[in-house]
């Protein structure tokens, strides 16, 4: 422990409460000495009263609030309020009376009385600055409690922040692997055909790993750069699914500013080519973007039977749970099965709000 912590966890909390005495007596030979001229005589009668005002006042914040009061044991605490007023008024009367014949030789016989407070005033002032330090007690409590309930909510929230990065990270390491046996499958099987498309297509997952390793640890990305990622990823299929594929794209993009999270729209195009059937001779794929203001409309729709129905998969059921993390409340996701098609509705709306997040 170094010395600041030692100076405010011991020396500062004890100069406090000697300073705080220091006022209370100074406040009973006040109260006590008003209107009297015997200056000695007060001093000295109020030094009396206060060791029977610090015992009644630490028992009371330190023992008996604490161990009853604060715990909710109110009975005890009332039944023990009691006992502790009968024994401290005893003992206030016990300290006035020593007080005032240990003072009697303070006293000027040819002044006036010394003290201008008869006993009950006495007693009453005793128990006015006990209250007031139980009411002050009370308020730091209070306080205490209300910044540890603060710095708690706030560990909690910083735990679940930590929790939601490293469930995110885990989500995207799901993903890339999954994109990355896809396309370099399809490379290695060009390269054994000797194909000139290879080439090609190495460019483009090129550029596809470039777009990976420098844009998806950033939180936001503007949506353009997504969809030209998802545009290099269908060039990608094309070459690979030939005549087989149809594939037709809509991109109407009004605000270039928006951003979105990377990699979130392409797990439902790799959903579609994975797992889309092949229906009259092609498999037919189509993708609406659409991006008004700050809200965003996906489709994407895939000829499929509906005999052989999948489920959401690693893709899907992973991209779900990363819209409720960074879209929660903001987002909407359908998924819809028919005969031959499979469709998926994605709605993110109040695009602004998440582009700091």
């Amino acid at each position: 422990m170094n010395t600041k912590n030692i100076i405010f966890k011991y020396i500062f909390p004890v100069i406090s409460h000697v300073l705080f005495w220091v006022v209370v007596y100074y406040f009973y030979a006040y109260f006590l000495g008003y209107g009297s001229s015997n200056v000695k005589y007060v001093n000295l009668f109020s030094g009396f009263l206060m060791p029977v005002t610090i015992l009644i006042s630490y028992f009371l914040i330190y023992y008996l609030i604490p161990k009853y009061l604060l715990t909710k044991k109110y009975i005890y605490f009332i039944l023990y309020s009691i006992y502790t007023f009968i024994l401290s008024v005893y003992i206030i009367i016990l300290s006035i009376l020593y007080g005032l014949v240990y003072s009697q030789g303070y006293k000027d016989m040819g002044t006036a009385v010394p003290l201008t407070k008869t006993l009950p005033f006495i007693i009453l002032g005793v128990y006015f600055v006990v209250l007031i330090i139980v009411s002050f007690s009370l308020i730091m409590h209070n306080y205490k409690s209300i910044v540890n309930n603060e710095n708690l909510k706030n560990k909690i929230l910083q735990t679940q922040l930590q929790i939601k990065d490293q469930e995110l990270r885990f989500l995207k390491m799901q993903i890339h692997p999954h994109f990355l046996f896809n396309s370099l499958n399809t490379i290695y099987g060009f390269a054994l055909k000797k194909k000139d498309e290879a080439p090609e297509m190495i460019l483009k997952l090129s550029n596809l790993l470039d777009y990976i390793l420098y844009q998806i640890e950033k939180p936001q990305v503007l949506l353009m750069d997504e969809i030209n990622h998802l545009l290099d990823y269908v060039s990608l299929e094309k070459m690979r699914f030939h005549d087989t594929l149809e594939v037709e794209t809509k991109i109407d993009v009004a605000n270039n500013t928006i951003q979105i999270a990377p990699m979130l729209l392409i797990p439902f195009v790799e959903n579609a080519f994975k797992h889309g059937d092949i229906i009259n001779g092609s498999l037919k794929i189509s993708i609406l973007i659409k991006a008004v203001e700050d809200e965003l409309f996906f489709e994407i729709e895939n000829t499929s039977f509906k005999e052989n129905k999948i489920s959401n998969g690693i893709g899907l059921e992973n991209i779900a749970k990363r819209l409720e993390m960074l879209y929660t409340n903001s987002h909407g996701l359908k998924t819809n099965q028919t005969a031959n098609c499979f469709k998926v509705k994605l709605t993110i709306s109040n695009l602004k709000q998440f582009k700091n997040a």
